[in-house]
């Protein structure tokens, strides 16, 4: 039941205030987190822009002396060294399950690179997968992934011939660079399975406006209802200005 300014204490009325300023502080800083993450996300959507730009006008490079740019496209010619494969372990394609064979490859000039050749079906057992090699000189084209931070792995990177993640060191030979080749034209190719990880521009921005849309619900709500806890205590510090006047 409401109370009648007669049944207002000052203490009521205090109670009133801290109400109100806990109010206005927990929702402007409400809002301003809605406002801050979509402001966040409106910059990831414009870095993925920038980063999908950059894919489509990565060079196309031929056996480079360089470490090549995240995404290029790479030409090498080589020969494969098939009996150093590991297998990149849970891979998943059309709801198969399998691995992703790892092989090193050796150019001409005699350095090397790691070649991801492609999906490999191979079911849920663990005995080593077997994928066949071409042997002898090969041609190969595809995109390059430069190594960056690695997931967490939760037990062993390497169980026999499996690895939880791609661990250049896993090799006992050193890579001309850090990072591999995902095979798209050669032999030794299969099933293509690896795509850039990018979430596309427009679901963040679709996620910058569902944070300033609840900023703006916060804001709103703030008004409304500091509104109605103003009027709630304006009887009781009019009834105490009051009594004090008349003492």
């Amino acid at each position: 039941m409401k109370l009648s300014s007669k049944d207002k204490s000052p203490q009521h009325a205090r109670r009133g205030v801290w109400r109100q300023r806990i109010w206005w502080v927990g929702g402007t800083l409400l809002g301003v987190l809605g406002l801050t993450l979509g402001l966040w996300q409106w910059d990831r959507a414009g870095e993925k822009r920038d980063y999908l730009a950059a894919l489509e006008a990565a060079p196309h490079l031929i056996s480079p002396h360089e470490t090549p740019p995240d995404g290029s496209r790479i030409t090498l010619v080589g020969e494969y060294l098939g009996d150093e494969t590991l297998f990149l372990d849970n891979r998943i394609l059309g709801g198969r399950h399998g691995v992703a064979p790892l092989t090193p490859l050796r150019t001409e000039d005699g350095r090397l690179w790691l070649v991801q050749r492609g999906f490999l079906a191979s079911g849920a057992g663990r005995e080593t997968p077997e994928v066949e090699t071409p042997e002898g000189r090969v041609t190969l084209e595809g995109r390059w992934q430069v190594a960056g931070k690695a997931a967490p792995v939760f037990g062993p990177v390497r169980e026999g011939q499996r690895l939880q993640r791609i661990e250049l060191n896993a090799w006992e030979s050193p890579f001309a660079y850090d990072g591999w080749l995902h095979l798209e034209v050669g032999p030794g190719r299969l099933t293509p399975w690896w795509t850039p990880s990018v979430m596309p521009p427009s679901r963040h921005v679709g996620y910058a406006v569902q944070w300033w849309g609840l900023a703006l619900v916060v804001f709103v709500a703030m008004i409304i209802g500091g509104r109605s806890l103003r009027r709630d205590s304006l009887p009781v510090l009019s009834d105490s200005s009051s009594s004090g006047s008349k003492e």
